[in-house]
């Protein structure tokens, strides 16, 4: 079994949700496996400022990150 496609395909189907606790309707959303491991390497560089961004900044502008089947946004 090939690891790194298995996790290809998982990350295909989850995604790591931080929600705004500011504003309505805003959230970040990153590919992510069913654990919410977001494989960070693989992130645009933007990306992973967000990704990093929202991290950060969690209860005091996004909620705690939640792993959500992925949707299209």
């Amino acid at each position: 079994m090939n690891t790194s496609s298995t996790v290809a395909r998982e990350a295909a189907e989850y995604e790591l949700c931080f929600h705004s606790l500011n504003q309505a309707n805003q959230a970040f959303y990153f590919p992510c496996d069913e654990g919410g491991h977001v494989d960070i390497d693989a992130l645009s560089t933007r990306a992973r400022l967000n990704y990093f961004y929202a991290r950060t900044v969690i209860g005091r502008e996004f909620s705690l990150p939640a792993v959500e089947p992925r949707t299209l946004h």
